[in-house]
């Protein structure tokens, strides 16, 4: 029986030798991954602070391209409040000129009777004017002037 008990004593030491032998190939094999996941975190930390480092630079000149697009449209605004005042007087022009044309219209509308008697009487007044010169050339001596201390007529 004793050597049974030396067998299994063998038998455990050798089990026991496996299961170190097992243990340590899996450390290796587990230290080995664990160097190449810490490789490659350290690839990400150098990757993120480049990609860090660039959003900033790129948040700095967005903030400048921001600024400048703020003052170039308060010049904007500037020249759209100048083409409103010209176009406000053009505006009041034409409304100027609507006025007066209105106005002309209205005095020639209501001043049509009138002017058609200033007509008339300059018509009449060329009508006697061409009867005093077919008198005048009619009778040689002209008009007739009356003497009051001769009483006759010349």
């Amino acid at each position: 029986m004793e050597n049974l008990l030396y067998i299994a004593a063998i038998v455990a030491a050798i089990a026991f030798l496996i299961l170190c032998i097992s243990l340590a190939m899996t450390l290796f094999s587990l230290k080995n991954t664990l160097k190449s996941v810490s490789e490659t975190m350290g690839g990400l930390t150098t990757q993120l602070e480049g990609v860090t480092t660039e959003t900033t630079e790129l948040l700095h000149k967005t903030n400048d391209l921001a600024e400048d697009i703020l003052l170039k449209a308060e010049k904007l605004n500037s020249v759209v409040d100048a083409v409103k005042g010209v176009g406000d007087s053009v505006t009041g022009l034409n409304s100027s000129v609507r006025r007066v044309s209105d106005s002309i219209t209205t005095g020639a509308e209501q001043n049509g009777d009138k002017i058609a008697q200033v007509v008339q009487w300059s018509n009449v007044v060329m009508g006697i004017m061409s009867k005093v010169k077919e008198r005048k050339t009619g009778n040689s001596n002209g008009w007739t002037i009356y003497n009051p201390q001769s009483g006759k007529n010349k």
